[in-house]
């Protein structure tokens, strides 16, 4: 035998049977005569080879005496269990073996002639190590535990690759240090433990050939195929740095070494819960491949495709197993799936759901091309990996909704959760296009026959309010400006400060008019440019300077103006959207109970919103009209619920403000586009339209036939134009009646027409304000629900 050693090691290694040979020596002094016997003739052999006891360094020795070493090796090899044990003559850490148990010979010949046997992952600086390691146990008494595990991975005859574990047992070795051995002390021992990776120190510490190692060792090897392959499939599912599952060919290594299968496969499929379909894993490079979906890129789990096949798998999450494809298409009634499978040359597998905390993650798919290969027996080995499957799949699953959401704020915005699953299969589509990045076009998302509902608490008169802070704040800036002026020395620029004077004075009387567009800014462009220059560039008295640098001091830090009466204005319009929408937001969580379905709003001068409900929106869920029912009641008594949260918060407020309320009724379905330019949903089509049309017109709308808005402060205005829809309203009307939470006077009138829309009418109530009854007015979703029901 050549054996291939590694060039740099601590030792001159001597293969020598003198510790065997001194244990002859022992028996054959004994008096149990056979066995004293036996020990002589041993020894009268090997007299002709001093060798044995000296030291070999030449290999070719050992093989032109191997029925001798066999013979000396007796009691260590037993015949009994030559066919059992997998054992060789070794030097640890090195590939030098022979004198192999007759397993362990076939193992080496399944493998074939081109096979070379060397530890996995154990380079060069891992062996110098281990070495020196094995000089600290024997020699200085360390002790010192080498935790790797080592393995051999061997094919067998089919192929599969195997894994054995080495054990070594070095009884028989002596280690001895030569003159140019380094003596370590305590403090030089302790270094090296501490520096694992500085393999200079440690040749410093262990030069090469520093040491003799004499005699040999013994490897026995044990089949460890199972649960290294599990460790390796866990290294390699577990990698924190991988963005994909492993690759396909890592996977059916591993899974063919676990189940000893040489055809076997491996598949995977996503388990999409808002959709309730299987969907293929996003195909990355490499990616894993699935049987099932071969063709198609998704489908309905409770499709015809799967029959009844799959209910064990969906409900009871077990796995479902065909052991023999043919005579499962013979016999099942669902004679598609079995042909699905043979197409693909399919004759056995198995098809195991993936369970993360009780809910569906995706399907392991097992495939063999062998009858009976996968069957319901080895099946229940998949219990030893789905764990590592579950954590990774859970991992890739959220991996990928992480990026799934940065396509959707990318090109889209926040998407509202009714809607979410849409946006996301769009998001899908893009990773599963051969080159997403040049080839994909985002489609725009359009949900078709959905009902909308609009509704708006309105700030009353706040064009009005807001302007009469603004004529308030500029003649309070004037006046004060004024103050100064009055007050400044008779001989400072006497002629400019008496223009200056007059034109602040035209200023102040011109804010007694209705203020015009530019009014604002021409004011406040004047103050900057003709009068801060004189204030800050005027020596003036005591008293003055005081006045001026309160007038300072009083300026807005963005505008450079008076802002005390439009802050409390703006403060106060603050307060009642932040108040008012946190409202609407809260009742809208337990709205979508009633179901799901697609919700916005709007800070403007109050808090707008819209809904639209529909069976597009939740297409897993059936959709009645008496859903639309509900809502439109939820509607209505939240709005009376947002108008008595203004009302109690009212006198609380810096500037007092009153709230119009109005619901639009639109009973005809239509449908909405997300608009990819403006990142939001508008209502699609010329006819639907006109429903945007009187959305933006209809708050400012009139009594038909008076100057009186169809608003009015602390009521409820509801537009409609069908009789059916009045007749709906009144009812609910009369129900919030009977729970006191509406006035019992009802108001009826037509509107007026606005453009291009004619024939609206409405219908205004009073919110009952009474601050002591409001505890009692609250009403559960259920009384909503017996109401309608």
């Amino acid at each position: 035998m050549k054996p291939v050693l590694h060039t740099d090691s601590p030792f001159k290694t001597i293969i020598s049977f003198h510790k065997l040979i001194e244990s002859f020596e022992e028996i054959a002094l004994s008096d149990v005569d056979y066995r004293s016997n036996y020990a002589k003739a041993i020894l009268k052999q090997i007299e002709s080879i001093p060798e044995f006891r000296t030291g070999i360094e030449d290999y070719s020795l050992i093989k032109n005496h191997e029925a001798l070493i066999k013979n000396i090796m007796a009691d260590l090899f037993p015949t009994a269990l030559t066919n059992n044990e997998i054992k060789a003559v070794t030097i640890p850490f090195q590939n030098i073996s022979f004198n192999y148990t007759e397993r362990f010979k076939k193992i080496l010949r399944n493998a074939g002639d081109e096979f070379y046997m060397e530890i996995r992952d154990f380079d060069d600086h891992q062996f110098y190590i281990s070495n020196c390691c094995l000089i600290l146990s024997s020699y200085y008494k360390q002790n010192i535990e080498f935790n790797k595990i080592f393995f051999y991975d061997i094919p067998d005859e089919s192929g599969i690759e195997k894994h054995y574990r080495i054990m070594y047992n070095a009884d028989f070795m002596e280690i001895t240090p030569t003159s140019n051995s380094v003596r370590l002390s305590q403090d030089d021992i302790d270094l090296l433990i501490d520096n694992y990776s500085d393999i200079d120190l440690w040749k410093a510490k262990f030069p090469p050939g520093s040491w003799v190692l004499k005699g040999f060792g013994i490897v026995s090897l044990f089949d460890a195929t199972t649960e290294s392959a599990i460790s390796n499939l866990k290294s390699n599912l577990l990698k924190p740095d991988t963005k994909t599952v492993a690759s396909n060919d890592i996977i059916e290594n591993i899974f063919k070494s676990i189940f000893k299968i040489p055809d076997l496969q491996v598949g995977f499929i996503i388990y999409n819960p808002e959709e309730e379909k299987f969907i293929r894993p996003v195909k990355f490079d490499n990616q894993l491949q699935s049987f099932l979906l071969s063709t198609n890129q998704e489908v309905e789990c409770k499709n015809a495709f799967f029959g009844c096949s799959f209910e064990n798998l969906l409900d009871n999450k077990e796995p479902f197993v065909i052991s023999n494809v043919q005579k499962f298409k013979e016999e099942s009634t669902n004679k598609h799936l079995g042909e699905h499978l043979l197409k693909q040359n399919i004759q056995s597998c198995v098809f195991a759901p993936v369970i993360k905390d009780g809910h569906l993650l995706g399907v392991v798919e097992l495939v063999s091309k062998v009858p009976r290969a996968l069957n319901t027996v080895n099946a229940t080995k998949l219990d030893l990996v789905l764990p590592y499957l579950t954590d990774t799949i859970d991992r890739y699953n959220t991996d990928m909704q992480h990026q799934v959401e940065a396509i959707i704020q990318r090109e889209y915005t926040t998407i509202h959760p009714s809607v979410y699953w849409k946006f996301k299969k769009e998001s899908q589509n893009y990773f599963q296009n051969t080159n997403p990045a040049k080839d994909y076009i985002f489609k725009e998302i359009v949900f078709k026959n959905v009902f909308p509902l609009y509704g708006q608490i309105d700030i009353k008169g706040s064009s009005e309010h807001r302007n009469d802070t603004v004529r308030r704040d500029l003649k309070n800036q004037l006046n004060t400006i004024l103050q100064i002026f009055e007050n400044q020395k008779p001989n400072s620029n006497l002629m400019l400060l008496e223009q200056r004077k007059f034109e602040l004075e035209s200023l102040r009387d011109e804010l007694d008019q209705p203020l015009k567009a530019d009014t604002e800014q021409y004011i406040q462009r004047y103050i900057e440019e003709e009068i801060h220059p004189i204030l800050k560039n005027t020596k003036d008295t005591a008293i003055n300077k005081k006045l001026e640098e309160q007038y300072f001091e009083s300026l807005d830090e963005k505008t450079g103006m008076f802002y005390q009466e439009r802050k409390k204005f703006d403060n106060a319009m603050s307060i009642i959207n932040k108040k008012l929408a946190s409202v609407l937001d809260k009742k809208q969580v337990e709205a979508q109970q009633i179901y799901p379905h697609y919700y916005e709003r709007f800070k403007t001068d109050g808090v707008e919103h819209n809904l639209y409900i529909g069976a597009s929106i939740s297409p897993t869920k059936p959709f009645d009209i008496m859903y639309l029912h509900n809502l439109r009641l939820w509607q209505l008594q939240t709005l009376c619920e947002m108008e008595l949260e203004h009302h109690q918060l009212k006198e609380s407020l810096p500037y007092e403000l009153d709230v119009t309320s109005l619901i639009l009724v639109f009973s005809s379905a239509l449908s909405i586009r997300f608009r990819m330019d403006e990142k939001r949903f508008d209502v699609d089509g010329t006819y639907n339209a006109r429903y945007e049309v009187v959305k933006k017109r209809i708050d400012k709308a009139h009594i038909k036939g008076s100057i009186e808005r169809i608003t009015e402060k602390e009521k409820i205005t509801i537009v409609y134009s069908q009789n059916s829809e009045e007749a709906e309203y009144l009812k609910y009307i009369k129900y919030l009646q009977h729970k006191k939470i509406l006035e019992p006077a009802i108001e009826q009138f037509e509107v007026e027409d606005l453009q291009g829309v004619s024939g609206l009418r409405a219908i205004r109530v009073k919110v009952i304000n009474n601050v002591t009854s409001a505890a009692t007015k609250k009403i559960t979703y259920q009384d909503l629900l017996d109401e309608l029901n």
